[in-house]
């Protein structure tokens, strides 16, 4: 929070978004009074400025703001600002794939999917299915009898305010979400050990403990110590997220953000404005719980600012994942609807991401609402997301990129790592919390993996970059394909024992079983 480390994340920022030519001379003075460029990895410097410079560093985070941005007009959202029901966005199709944008942003004749509880009476009731973990706190007196517990206390335990009345959850819509909640807990804890590593040390301790091609959880077994001394884990996962260490699902920012967003939408359902989201984190979300552009917002908000100021003032962030990885829960809940997945993403963003970081978020929502349905494959999904991007903005050009280049590589039989080398090369200059390099590592992954869930959440993590998020929200996707948390394999769910932990409120120690269910009432309400 520095602004002497604001204000070189800045200059990196405008040269991504073409204003590094303006912001020379700012640079020169900056460097000339002793000023760093920005840390590497790391979120800030060792050592406080002295006042002088730090002085310096708020007046040039203020005069960097006001440059002109050559790329506003490609990479502005042809809806600005969505609502519910925005009819900017592309058309929806009976079978769950989207139209393209033309150059204008102008969008076809729209064509409504069925509900989900219409979708419910075309598919056959699950089987029977074990009740959560005892370890859940919201399990108790539920289900057939209140010794067996189940997903309907968790409903009763966080109450929604008073709304419209909601249809039937969808049964079948519950187990897809039930994957979907344990594909992104699955892919976030495989890639927390390797967080902040460049990707020759993920491939090198992968490689020692002959888990190359990634194909299963990381580990230190085997791992020779030079190894390990050369590439160390992340400290602060490594002791939870390891294979002989993994006991339940650790709190993670990947994790608590679906967890806010579910309560965003029992609390103001799906009409909720950005300030409700603001308020509900000032309510909800410990401040330490918070990174970069959304450390920033929380900041601006507690210095009186409201959206979408809370976004744009000296953060350097705004086009950072934070706002795509919030985004699984606005797409969990408009099966079907991509369009409003994507608006209900986009306000949500609002709060701390501008440009190509609210594109992101608007990408993952509409990608993960066509695959909500069930009839959606992966391909359909991402072109789904696709469609909702500024179809000139780097955003799209990357997602395109990731995808042609992964559909090469599994026509020919290429491995993983060619994609990945390829997208390195091309994006390697991003900060590697940037939202560019890594949805386009989201999209290579899931379309190289071809639907296979284990091969989505290794590809994603496998290509460096925010390895946990990468892997979230790719697993998360993957499972809403696979379709039933039965389909995924046993040696990934095992070890998270249904069980998550968090600093979220009402929720540490839930099930996913129980958060399916909690998710399928906020889809079934209008």
């Amino acid at each position: 929070m520095q602004p002497e480390d604001l204000v070189g994340h800045e200059f990196r920022q405008a040269a991504e978004d073409g204003r590094g030519e303006a912001a020379e001379p700012l640079l020169r003075v900056w460097l000339a009074a002793g000023g760093h460029l920005a840390p590497a990895r790391a979120g800030a410097s060792p050592t406080p400025a002295p006042p002088e410079l730090r002085a310096l560093a708020t007046d040039l985070l203020t005069a960097l703001a006001a440059l002109p941005h050559p790329t506003s007009d490609t990479e502005q959202a042809p809806w600005a600002t969505p609502t519910p029901g925005s009819r900017g966005l592309p058309p929806v199709s009976e079978r769950g794939g989207v139209g393209e944008l033309s150059p204008t942003g102008a969008a076809g004749t729209r064509t409504r999917t069925p509900s989900p509880a219409a979708a419910a009476r075309a598919e056959p009731e699950p089987r029977a299915k074990a009740g959560p973990s005892p370890a859940s706190p919201a399990s108790a007196g539920a289900g057939a009898g209140a010794e067996d517990g189940g997903a309907e206390a968790a409903a009763r335990a966080v109450k929604p305010a008073p709304r419209a009345k909601a249809s039937a959850p969808d049964p079948a819509l519950r187990r897809r979400l039930e994957a979907a909640w344990l594909g992104r807990a699955v892919g976030c804890v495989l890639g927390k050990p390797v967080e902040k590593l460049p990707l020759h040390g993920i491939r090198a301790l992968a490689r020692a403990a002959g888990n190359w091609p990634l194909a299963d959880w990381f580990t230190e077994r085997g791992v020779p110590p030079e190894v390990l001394a050369a590439h160390p884990w992340n400290r602060r996962s490594a002791p939870t997220s390891l294979a002989e260490n993994i006991d339940g699902t650790p709190e993670d920012d990947d994790l608590n953000y679906p967890l806010l967003g579910l309560l965003l939408l029992q609390r103001h359902g799906k009409a909720f404005t950005t300030a409700d989201v603001g308020r509900l984190w000032l309510d909800e979300l410990p401040a330490g719980r918070t990174f970069t552009a959304e450390r920033v917002a929380y900041r601006n908000l507690l210095q009186g600012l409201e959206p979408p100021a809370t976004a744009t003032h000296h953060n350097p962030f705004r086009e950072w994942i934070g706002a795509l990885i919030r985004a699984d829960v606005h797409g969990w809940t408009n099966p079907g609807d991509p369009a409003a997945a994507a608006a209900q993403a986009h306000r949500d963003a609002a709060l701390t991401h501008t440009g190509n970081g609210a594109h992101a978020a608007a990408f993952v929502a509409a990608a993960t609402a066509a695959a909500a349905t069930g009839r959606a494959d992966v391909h359909t999904a991402l072109r789904a997301g696709l469609a909702v991007v500024p179809p000139r903005s780097r955003l799209a050009e990357a997602v395109r990129f990731g995808i042609g280049t992964a559909s090469d590589a599994r026509a020919t039989g290429t491995d993983f790592d060619g994609v990945v080398d390829l997208l390195h090369a091309r994006y390697g200059h991003y900060h590697w919390v940037h939202a560019v390099p890594n949805t386009a590592v989201i999209a290579a992954s899931l379309t190289h993996a071809d639907g296979d869930f284990t091969h989505s959440v290794c590809r994603a993590v496998s290509g460096g970059w925010d390895t946990d998020s990468n892997g979230a929200t790719a697993g998360a996707l993957a499972g809403l394909v696979a379709g039933s948390p039965d389909a995924l394999p046993h040696r990934w769910t095992a070890p998270l024992k249904n069980r998550l932990a968090t600093t979220v409120p009402g929720f540490d120690g839930i099930g996913f079983d129980a958060l399916a269910h909690l998710t399928a009432q906020e889809a079934a309400r209008s």
